[in-house]
């Protein structure tokens, strides 16, 4: 009886699809040169975490649902007297996912979430940052299908970003839209 170990849809795609398309268009020697999707990172800060510890808890217990894995708070670097706040103190959540998790989490960001995003006409492209990392903000946490609405008491954003291997923010670029992104102009090319 053999056993089939689950690899997640996206995961097929870039090694069956992605990185044959990229090796072309890029005219790599081999295919291991072919940039991959290292991490992704979900970043949160919490407006008010000074006055309310609670906010804190429950920006964890969101991002904990949202990912699939457990979410760690971030705690303050240095005292800023005009903001009340103090050097270590639990200021947001954040969650950094790889393999299985990464590839669910982003099928489940395009396929789901990004579609339920208000008049929505894709994502900009231009938010690389020149090491072919891309990032890109979210205004409500409530386009995640895990987030029950009704036990929502304030809306919030999150920054996601995709950590790649591409040396250029075109690589990235072209590795991002074979996965499925949906950029602006997705049928323009990316040159400007």
């Amino acid at each position: 009886m053999s056993t089939k170990t689950y690899t997640p849809r996206l995961a097929d795609k870039y090694k069956n699809d992605v990185v044959p398309a990229l090796v072309k268009k890029f005219s790599y020697g081999s295919v291991m040169q072919a940039p991959k999707l290292e991490k992704i990172c979900v970043n949160r800060g919490v407006n008010g975490a000074v006055s309310d510890k609670k906010l804190v808890d429950i920006a964890l217990d969101e991002l904990t649902t949202i990912t699939g894995q457990k979410a760690v708070a971030t705690f303050s670097k240095k005292d800023i007297s005009n903001f009340k706040l103090r050097k270590n103190m639990p200021i947001g959540a954040r969650v950094t996912l790889r393999g299985v998790k990464m590839y669910e989490f982003l099928d489940r960001l395009i396929a789901v979430a990004l579609p339920r995003v208000r008049d929505f006409k894709g994502i900009n492209e231009k938010a690389f940052d020149g090491r072919g990392n891309y990032t890109l903000g979210v205004t409500e946490q409530i386009i995640f299908p895990e987030i029950d609405i009704d036990k929502v008491n304030k809306i919030t954003g999150l920054d996601i970003t995709f950590v790649t291997t591409a040396n250029t923010d075109e690589e990235a670029y072209e590795l991002l839209k074979e996965l499925g992104m949906p950029f602006k102009n997705a049928t323009k090319n990316n040159s400007n």
